[in-house]
C-alpha cells in the first residue's frame, strides 16, 4: 500500500494567515503547506510517522471576504504561569471583558481543496512499525471520520470536511480564472523546532500553476529560512 494519499477538503471559511500583518488578520491566497500537513495530522498522527505535503490543488475560485471580530488583546504571561507552578498559587486568570478589542480580518470563503502528502517513518518507529501499517490505519480512519480533533482551514473556529481521493483519479480540470502561472510571493512552509526554545520561520517562493501549488520538499533549496 502507498504512503502517498490524497484529501479533498471543503469549508465556509478559511484563513491562513500571513505573519508579516501583525495584530490584523490576511490570508494567504491558498492554503499553505503547514495548514495541509495539520489536516493530515489531525487524522493520524503518531510519533514513528511524519508528514510531508507535496500539493494543493484550488478547486474554487478564490473569494475573499472582510469581517470583524472580538479578540483578546494579550495573552497569560508566561513568567506567571512558572511563578504559580513553583508557589502553588497566582493569578493565571483572563478576564474577556476587560482586554476585548475588535479586529478586521481578510478571510476566504467557500474554499475547496485538493491536498497530497505522503508520510515518512522517523527515528522514533518502534520493532513493530511499518509503512504498511499506518497506511492502512490513515485509511481507516478517515473512511470512518475519525479524527484526533476537527481539522481546520487556517483557525480553528473554521472547521473543514474532508474525504479521502483515490490516488488514480485524474484531477479535475483547473478552475478558468486560475489558468497559467499566477505569483504568490514569499509563503510560509512551516516553523523549524530544531531549537525547541527558539523555533524558526521558513519561507518559499511560491507559484500557483493552472491552480495547482507544488510544495517544494522539506530539504530543497527552495525552503529559506
Amino acid at each position: 500500500m502507498s504512503n502517498r494519499f490524497c484529501l479533498e477538503i471543503s469549508g465556509d471559511m478559511a484563513c491562513f494567515t500571513r505573519p508579516e500583518m501583525k495584530a490584523e488578520r490576511v490570508s494567504y491566497d491558498v492554503m499553505t503547506p503547514s495548514a495541509a500537513r495539520a489536516i493530515f495530522e489531525s487524522i493520524l498522527w503518531k510519533p514513528a510517522i511524519r508528514w510531508i505535503p507535496e500539493s494543493v490543488e484550488v478547486l474554487a475560485p478564490i473569494r475573499w471576504s472582510s469581517i470583524r471580530r472580538n479578540e483578546v488583546g494579550s495573552k497569560i504571561s508566561l513568567s506567571n504561569v512558572k511563578s504559580a507552578m513553583k508557589s502553588g498559587r497566582g493569578q493565571l486568570g483572563l478576564y474577556v471583558e476587560e482586554d476585548r478589542q475588535q479586529r478586521a480580518s481578510l478571510l476566504l470563503r467557500d474554499v475547496r481543496y485538493r491536498i497530497t502528502a505522503r508520510f515518512e517513518m522517523t527515528d522514533r518507529a518502534g520493532a513493530g512499525d511499518n509503512p504498511v501499517k499506518f497506511a492502512e490505519m490513515f485509511v481507516r480512519r478517515v473512511q470512518k471520520g475519525q479524527c484526533i480533533n476537527q481539522p481546520y482551514l487556517g483557525c480553528r473556529e473554521f472547521a473543514c470536511d474532508f474525504t479521502l481521493v483515490d490516488n488514480s483519479t485524474p484531477a479535475p480540470l483547473p478552475v478558468s480564472e486560475l489558468a497559467g502561472a499566477r505569483p504568490l510571493g514569499w509563503m510560509l512552509y512551516d516553523m523549524d523546532f530544531t531549537d525547541s526554545d527558539d523555533p524558526m520561520p521558513r519561507f518559499f517562493n511560491a507559484t500557483l500553476q493552472d491552480g495547482v501549488l507544488q510544495i517544494p520538499a522539506p530539504d530543497s533549496e527552495e525552503i529559506r529560512g
